[in-house]
C-alpha cells in the first residue's frame, strides 16, 4: 500500500507533503518522491530507500510552489529504484502522477502508446497513466483524467498535477483509498488520514469511481458520468498513533480488517473472463512448468501452513506430486533434487535465512525455484527462477494475518495455473474456480462484519491453559495455523492436530473443560471430523466449531460454532482462517498482551 500525499493552497508545498510522507512511514514503503510546480515549472524529486534520503535531497531542491504531490512507494511492478519511484512524468515533462494500486492492462497500454510515439523511462505500471492523461489533454486536467481512466482496468487512487493548470490538482479513486483534507491555509489529498492530521481533522471521504479537482480556493467532486457529488464532511477525533492504524486498536486488527483487499489485488489482472489463470510476470514459462514432475515446498511458520493448502490443491488440480517441507529441516536433509523438480519457496518478506539456505540448495541441484513474496526487490526475488508477488501491503503487525490469506491465494492461482498447462482440470471447473475467488472478498467481509462473535467468546476462555486444535483434510493446516496464532499473541499453550491421529496421544489431554477448535468444513473427511468431536464431547471436552453455512448436523455436536459462507473445500482454507485469527486477537485483548508486538518474535527471522 503506497503512500499518497497531494497539496493546494496558500503555503508552501513541500514542508506540508514531506511532513504527510513522514506519518504515512508506518505502511512501509522502498522509495519517495515528490513533484512541485514552481514558477510554471514541474520539478521532480525522488530518492530510493528511506524518507531520510529524500529530505536530505531537499537542501538542493529549489521548489518553492505551492502545490504538489508527494508518494511513499511499496513496490509491485518493477524493482525498488530511483527510476520506478513516483511521481511520474510523460514524455513531455508536463504531467506527474502518484499512484496507489494496480494497473492490470498497463502491458496493453504501453505498447499502444509505444506505437504512438511515447517513450517510457520506467518498468512500473503508473507512468502509463502520466502518458495516458497528456494522451488526452487539451487544456483542462479534470478531463484529460476523466477519459484516460475510462480505459484503465485494475486498481487505482491518483493525484495528478499539470504544469500548464498550476493552480489544480486533481485526484480520484478506484478501490484503493483516497480522502480529502480541508484546511484553513488549503486543501489535501491523501491515502490515509495520518498524512494530513497535523494540518486538518476535516475529511471527506472519497467513493469509488470519483474525482475530484482541487484549487486553493476550493473543490469539486463528480462522478465518472460527470454528475456533481455533495458530500457532507467530517470530523475525526482520533489522535496520531490512532489515526495510523485506520482507527482500529492495533494494527494486527487493521491487518486482519484488511484482508478483503489484500484478497482482491492478489488475484487483480490474473484472471482472464475464460477463467483462464494468467501469470505473465511469473518468470517460468508454460513449457518448463509443463515438464515439472515433482514439487517441493518450503517454507516457515505460517507460510508453511499456506504451503500444506498448496499441496492439498496442486495435487487434487495438477495431478502433480508435492511434498511439504519446513525449510529449517529441507536445508539440512540430503534432498535428492533435479531439473525436472521445481521447489516452491514461500516467504512474506523474501529475507527468511533458512528458506533462503534451501534455495540455494536447491538452485546447486539444478531444481527450478519459484518465489511466493510480498516484497519485490527482496533478496529471494533474485535467487529464484520466477516470482509470485502477493500483493498484501506492507504488515506492520508481527502475527502474519493478511500476508497469509494472499499467500494461499496466490499458490491457488498457482494450482489452477499448472492444472490449465496440463489439461486435468475440466474449463467448466476452472470458470467456477475463478468466479469463487472473484467472491472471496465479499465473503471475508461478511466474517468481519461478525467480529463481536469473538470477542465474545474471548470473554469465556482467554483463561484458560491449553487449547486443542482439530481438522482433517484442508482444515488440518487451517487448524495448525489457528493454534500458531493463539499461542503466538496470547502465550496460551496450543496444538494442531490432524484429527484422526487424536487417538495417537492427544486424547489423553482432554479432559472437562478443555477446549477443542474443530475445523469442521463440508468436503470429503466431513463425516470424520463429526465422529472427532464426538470423541472429544464424549470425554467433556468444551468442542468450538468452525462449520460451512447451512450445515444443520452441527450445532448438537457444539457449544460454540461459527459458519462461514459456502465455497469450494480448498478456497474455504481463506474463509475458515479468519475466524480463528479473530479469537486469537480477542483472546490476546482480554488477556493484557501485546498483539502487535508479541514477546521474543521478530516480523522476519533473517538469522538461522
Amino acid at each position: 500500500m503506497c503512500g499518497i500525499v497531494g497539496y493546494v493552497g496558500t503555503k508552501q508545498a513541500v514542508p506540508r507533503l514531506l511532513g504527510g510522507l513522514k506519518r504515512l512511514e508506518y505502511r512501509g514503503y522502498d522509495s519517495a518522491g515528490l513533484a512541485i510546480i514552481a514558477d510554471s515549472e514541474l520539478k521532480i524529486i525522488r530518492r530510493q530507500g528511506n524518507l531520510a534520503n529524500l529530505e536530505a535531497a531537499l537542501s538542493d531542491f529549489d521548489a518553492t510552489g505551492t502545490l504538489g504531490i508527494g508518494h511513499t512507494r511499496w513496490a509491485t511492478h518493477g524493482h525498488p529504484s530511483e527510476t520506478n519511484s513516483h511521481p511520474h512524468i510523460d514524455c513531455q515533462g508536463n504531467i506527474a502522477v502518484v499512484h496507489n494500486g494496480i494497473i492490470e492492462n498497463f502491458h496493453t497500454l504501453r505498447v499502444e502508446l509505444m506505437q504512438k510515439g511515447h517513450k517510457f523511462r520506467s518498468e512500473t505500471d503508473t507512468e502509463c497513466l502520466a502518458h495516458l492523461i497528456e494522451s488526452y489533454y487539451q487544456g483542462d486536467l479534470l478531463a484529460a483524467v476523466k477519459e484516460a481512466l475510462r480505459q484503465v482496468q485494475g486498481t487505482y487512487a491518483i493525484a495528478v498535477i499539470c504544469r500548464q493548470q498550476p493552480d489544480i490538482l486533481v485526484a480520484a479513486r478506484k478501490d484503493s483509498p483516497l480522502i480529502l483534507g480541508v484546511a484553513p491555509d488549503g486543501l489535501f489529498v491523501a491515502s490515509d488520514i495520518p498524512a494530513v492530521i497535523d494540518y486538518t481533522k476535516e475529511i471527506t471521504i472519497l467513493e469509488n469511481g470519483e474525482l475530484v479537482e482541487l484549487k486553493s480556493d476550493g473543490y469539486r467532486i463528480i462522478d465518472a458520468q460527470e454528475n456533481m457529488i455533495k458530500r457532507a464532511g467530517i470530523v475525526i477525533d482520533w489522535d496520531i498513533e490512532a489515526a495510523e492504524k485506520g482507527g482500529y486498536e492495533d494494527f494486527m486488527l487493521k491487518e486482519i480488517f484488511e484482508q478483503p483487499t489484500a484478497v482482491k489485488e492478489t488475484l487483480s489482472g490474473r484472471i482472464n473472463r475464460e477463467g483462464i489463470v494468467e501469470l505473465n510476470d511469473i518468470g517460468l514459462s508454460d513449457e518448463s512448468l509443463r515438464q515439472v514432475d515433482k514439487i517441493y515446498i518450503i517454507a516457515c511458520g505460517t507460510s508453511l501452513h499456506a504451503g500444506m493448502i498448496a499441496k492439498q490443491a496442486i495435487e487434487r488440480w495438477a495431478r502433480i506430486a508435492t511434498e511439504i517441507d519446513c525449510s529449517s529441516e529441507f536445508r539440512y536433509r540430503d534432498t535428492v533434487l533435479s531439473e525436472r523438480n521445481m521447489v516452491i519457496a514461500i516467504t512474506q518478506s523474501g529475507e527468511t535465512a533458512d528458506t533462503l539456505a534451501s534455495v540455494h540448495i536447491a538452485r546447486e541441484q539444478g531444481a527450478k525455484v519459484l518465489a511466493i513474496t510480498n516484497v519485490v526487490g527482496s533478496s529471494i526475488t533474485r535467487e529464484a527462477d520466477g516470482v509470485i508477488y502477493t500483493h498484501a501491503g506492507p504488515e506492520i503487525g508481527v502475527a502474519a494475518t493478511k500476508t497469509l490469506v494472499a499467500q494461499i491465494t496466490a499458490l491457488i492461482l498457482l494450482a489452477v495455473h499448472l492444472a490449465q498447462q496440463r489439461n486435468s482440470l475440466e474449463q467448466e471447473f476452472s470458470r467456477e474456480i475463478a468466479k469463487e475467488l472473484d467472491a472471496l472478498p465479499a465473503k471475508l467481509r461478511t466474517i468481519l462484519s461478525q467480529a463481536d462473535t469473538f470477542k465474545n467468546w474471548a470473554k469465556t476462555y482467554h483463561d484458560v491453559y491449553d487449547f486443542l486444535y482439530l481438522g482433517r483434510g484442508i482444515g488440518y493446516p487451517v487448524a495448525m495455523e489457528g493454534a500458531l496464532k493463539l499461542k503466538e499473541i496470547s502465550y496460551i499453550h496450543a496444538e494442531g492436530y490432524p484429527a484422526g491421529e487424536m487417538k495417537h496421544g492427544p486424547i489423553a489431554l482432554i479432559k472437562k473443560g478443555v477446549p477443542i477448535v474443530a475445523v469442521a468444513l463440508r468436503g470429503p473427511v466431513y463425516e470424520k471430523i463429526l465422529g472427532n468431536m464426538q470423541e472429544a464431547k464424549a470425554r467433556e471436552g468444551t468442542i468450538i466449531s468452525i462449520a460451512t453455512e447451512g450445515d444443520g448436523q452441527i450445532s448438537a455436536l457444539t457449544d460454540e460454532v461459527f459458519f462461514i459462507p459456502r465455497s469450494n473445500e480448498i478456497l474455504a482454507s481463506i474463509l475458515a482462517v479468519v475466524p480463528l485469527q479473530l479469537l486469537a486477537y480477542y483472546i490476546a485483548k482480554e488477556r493484557g498482551c501485546n498483539v502487535d508486538q508479541p514477546r521474543n518474535l521478530a516480523k522476519s527471522v533473517t538469522v538461522e
